[in-house]
């Protein structure tokens, strides 16, 4: 199993690149910025991606996931109602996508967006456990959906205990405090998931 993470500070965002070295079958999720990075490190690694999966339709900075989908040959990858003006690959709740001795479980969740998912990643060498949950923008450490913490990984045990948004059972009161306080969308996010899409952008 190969794992490797990539801190972006413009916009602040992180991808990943992994998959299995042994079969040479890698993934890249949430490729922002320059393509470069994931490319290299995939050559390093000897890994081929055959899948740039985008989480969810981003609001937030630009995507490069078509363009490295492109570039290395790969699928792209969005969950299957996503509202676009191309095509992907669709998956849906309960998909797996294998890569070797990697696979990737397809968690349709949405909230964040109507269309975001989580990839719950297994290593089938180690155990036929899950190890870890690509989550994108949907729980980030100590919140959910929306506050950034410093820290760039977390476990589930750790924030089952210590997340707020994990100590609220009731649905009503769940829904009332995420409503509560929602920022402001950053100016011009509704254009990005627009160019995101595929769609045009009116020039105002």
């Amino acid at each position: 199993m190969i794992l490797r993470q990539f801190l972006h500070t413009d916009p602040i965002t992180a991808s990943y690149l992994l998959g299995c070295g042994g079969q040479s079958a890698g993934a890249v999720v949430d490729p922002a910025g320059d393509i470069a990075p994931h490319i290299a490190a995939a050559e390093a690694t000897g890994m081929r991606i055959l899948y740039v999966i985008d989480t969810h339709l981003h609001a937030d900075h630009h995507s490069a996931g078509r363009a490295l989908a492109e570039a290395a040959g790969a699928r792209y990858v969005l969950q299957a109602g996503a509202d676009t003006s191309y095509a992907f690959a669709g998956v849906q709740d309960g998909d797996v996508l294998d890569l070797g001795n990697v696979a990737l479980a397809i968690m349709h969740t949405p909230g964040h967006t109507p269309e975001h998912i989580s990839i719950v990643v297994t290593d089938r060498i180690r155990s036929a456990d899950p190890w870890f949950i690509l989550t994108g923008h949907t729980l980030m450490v100590g919140d959910l959906g929306r506050s950034l913490s410093g820290k760039p990984a977390s476990t589930m045990g750790f924030e089952r205990r210590n997340n707020r948004a994990f100590g609220i059972e009731d649905e009503t009161e769940f829904l009332r405090m995420m409503a509560a306080g929602i920022p402001q969308p950053l100016p011009g996010a509704s254009q990005i998931r627009a160019v995101n899409a595929g769609y045009p952008v009116s020039v105002q």
